[in-house]
């Protein structure tokens, strides 16, 4: 019936149920609620995202974040099924093992007439199946009467599109809103549609087969009458269109069939990792498919989103940290990566977008409030780290692969990157690179850890910038390590001489500066002042990581870092619980990050300290036995681990989350002591561990260049041996014990 509202579109006010609580700008779940047991379930293709609960539908409630999302807006917020005036009974909920398909198996509680019941409890079995493509999310619903006698029911499906913008999802509200557009209401279909302020007009488009038996702008419903033994199918499609957008709809099977043979090509691209404990197998596998389902196909390649629900969209850091961690199994998502992120380099100063020429861009975002600046984050460069961590990642892409005129592509870009680290990121002309927001609404905090209470002093009181954080002087010395060996290959060896210089002498003013004899670890930060924040971090692991920490010193580090007062049992807390800010449940100050863990302990094991990196895969690990589908999230609590319990879930993390899926990859890496030296044909393995859970592990297809081999690495008595399954081409490998 058409006629919705031609008015300005309302502010609504949100409701939060009592079951959730916020501590300052977090929101946390009760133990004891009701939604704290109803996990959702995430579905991701290319720029289109759902999130339903276990029963496959969305609706209001917990945080607000369940619907259907399309490049940065709501298109669908509620969807619920309906058995009469009842909600059918959930038997199981779970997304396939390569993350194509969500399976929910439902049945009908007793359906009575007066006092009668007509239909008892358990005649029918609903297979609810669902998946994305194409901005178009498909269903098909097969209702099987498994009973002696006929079945009358009415099933019916209430649905709604707010077309909010993530940010309003995420609780910003807006001083004015676009409006509604008049409903389209047919025989089979519904669509919805809203006129943005930024002159998008967005429509929701859901359609059903066979026609229902009525139909509204809010409402379906099917009277259905299903014989002993028989089964019914219902089919529905929620199309998203912004723009000019026209997604084709394809029938179920066909678009079905596309969409695994989709997830398949890609995953035949990567060396394949199997070991002798099931329970690893399947963190292993569920992680591929996480990445899988997370990277998104774009005109420059494959780049893997960061997490969803909040971050399902270009990241800098995150892109190219989770490319690093992937690196050795799957080269091709770090070139994706390195192509966008080079295509979008700052080339103006954009004070409002804390853009500079050279540096690499931390967020993009679409959607109407990003079109609107009402948020900086359509085009955003508020991050200290991307920009030397993109030429990292360019080194390290280039020893794994060999591909010199990819580098030689991007070395331009290469150069204004190194000309930003000397020129903008070194603001006060110490040596050091800083930060400082310059928009009026960006972020204050631009490390990785970026919550505004995350920088502070030894008493807790916070500082003032310009900031200069430990780990980012480690990324530019392996910035300029990364690319004074590029700049040689490329026989411009006065830049590569002068960099290697500039690397020589960073270490040293870096040791002088920010190494506290008191904590035995680096300090987080410098203030403005230059005044050294003396609190112990996990920050300083990845100063082991860059390799910018002088031996001696990465002892007494790696000492800090695994003391109980940092590591949980589960992992390396962001902050040491003897710290004035710690509390386990924040967001940085105390939690546990899978990436964050994976980077340490690959910095451990370069400096030698393997039963560090094997405590952390372990520690990693044994969270996985507790986590649903063995699938990492963005992080977790950080209470100390107790016999018997899981680790404690923080509520809002995203899950997936792209480098926290990435992360077993650089753990097993770090263990291993694996290498790639493509340019000489050549595979690295340095004092290989493995943990007592790990009899074995095999590699297979693992590529160089043109060459690949087959690996198996097998734990003995104090040692781990190496054999080669299979060898294509002339590579060969060196085991270094």
């Amino acid at each position: 019936m058409p006629g919705s509202s031609q008015k300005a579109r309302p502010s609504r006010p949100r409701e939060r149920p009592d079951d959730i609580i916020k501590v300052e700008d977090q929101y946390y779940i009760l133990a004891t609620a009701a939604a704290a047991e109803d996990r959702v379930r995430v579905l991701k293709h290319g720029d289109t995202f759902a999130v339903f609960d276990r029963y496959g539908d969305s609706r209001p409630v917990g945080l607000g974040e369940e619907g259907i999302y399309h490049e940065g807006t709501r298109f669908l917020s509620r969807l619920e099924l309906r058995l009469g005036n009842t909600r059918p009974l959930l038997l199981s909920s779970t997304v396939r093992d390569d993350n194509t398909l969500l399976a929910v198996d439902l049945t009908n509680p007793d359906i009575r007439v007066g006092d009668q019941v007509t239909v008892p409890r358990g005649t029918l079995h609903f297979f609810r199946s669902k998946f994305l493509w194409q901005a178009v999310c498909y269903e098909r619903l097969i209702i099987m009467n498994h009973g002696l006698t006929p079945v009358h029911v009415r099933l019916s499906l209430s649905f709604a599109a707010d077309f909010d913008d993530i940010f309003e999802v995420r609780g910003i509200k807006r001083a004015k809103n676009g409006r509604y557009l008049p409903d389209h209401v047919r025989k089979d279909s519904v669509m919805l549609a809203y006129e943005g302020l930024d002159g998008v007009i967005r429509r929701t488009t859901l359609e059903c087969e066979p026609a229902p038996r009525e139909i509204s702008r809010s409402y379906i419903s099917y009277d259905l009458s299903i014989d002993p033994k028989q089964a019914c199918r219902l089919y529905f499609t929620v199309r998203c269109q912004s723009g000019n957008e026209r997604p084709a709809v394809d029938a179920y099977d066909s678009a079905l069939r596309d969409a695994e043979a989709s997830f398949h090509r890609r995953a035949t691209l990567d060396a394949s990792i199997s070991t002798s404990n099931d329970q690893f197998n399947d963190w292993i596998n569920r992680s591929v498919a996480d990445l899988r389902m997370m990277v998104t196909e774009t005109p420059k390649g494959p780049y893997p989103y960061a997490g969803v629900p909040w971050f399902s969209t270009v990241f800098g850091r995150d892109g190219i940290i989770t490319a690093m961690e992937f690196l050795w199994v799957d080269p091709e998502i770090a070139r994706g990566v390195l192509a966008f992120l080079a295509a979008w380099q700052a080339t103006e100063l954009i004070p409002e977008r804390d853009a500079e020429p050279g540096k690499i861009l931390h967020e993009m975002r679409r959607g109407e409030m990003a079109a609107l600046n009402e948020v900086p984050f359509g085009l955003y460069f508020g991050s200290v780290d991307a920009t030397p961590l993109f030429i990292m990642l360019a080194g390290a892409y280039y020893e794994r692969t060999g591909d010199r005129a990819f580098i030689e592509s991007i070395w331009p870009n290469i150069e204004r990157a190194l000309h930003w680290i000397d020129e903008y990121g070194d603001m006060d002309r110490d040596g050091f690179v800083e930060y400082l927001m310059h928009s009026s609404n960006g972020l204050i905090h631009q490390g990785w850890k970026d919550s505004k209470d995350s920088i502070f002093h030894e008493d807790g009181t916070l500082v003032e910038g310009p900031l200069a954080l430990c780990e980012v002087q480690g990324y530019v010395y392996a910035a300029k390590l990364c690319a004074a060996h590029l700049a040689d290959l490329l026989e411009k060896t006065k830049l590569a001489a002068d960099l290697w210089r500039e690397a020589d002498s960073l270490q040293e003013r870096f040791e002088e500066a920010f190494w506290s004899p008191i904590l035995s670890t680096y300090v987080l930060a410098l203030d403005g002042a230059k005044q050294p924040c003396r609190v112990r971090s996990s920050n300083a692991g990845h100063c082991l990581f860059t390799g910018i920490a002088t031996p001696s010193h990465a002892q007494l580090a790696a000492q800090t870092l695994l003391a109980e007062d940092l590591f949980s049992g589960w992992g390396i807390r962001t902050l040491s619980a003897l710290e004035a800010r710690y509390n386990p449940m924040s967001y940085h100050n105390g939690s546990v990050w899978p990436h964050d863990n994976a980077m340490i302990a690959y910095g451990l094991a370069q400096y030698g300290y393997k039963d560090a990196a094997m405590k952390i895969l372990s520690g990693l690990f044994n969270a996985s036995a507790f986590l649903e589908l063995r699938r990492m999230p963005e992080l977790f609590c950080g209470f100390g681990r107790r016999p018997g319990e899981g680790p404690t879930l923080y509520p809002v993390a995203c899950s997936p989350q792209s480098w926290a899926a990435a992360s077993v990859f650089m753990l097993l890496q770090a263990c291993l002591g694996l290498s790639i030296k493509a340019p000489v044909k050549q595979v690295h393995v340095s004092h290989p561990v493995l943990p007592d859970f790990l009899r074995t592990v095999e590699v297979k297809n693992l590529k160089v260049g043109d060459s690949s081999v087959d690996l198996v690495f097998q734990r003995r008595e104090g040692d781990v041996g190496i054999n080669i399954l299979r060898k294509s081409g002339d590579v060969k490998i060196l085991l270094i014990k």
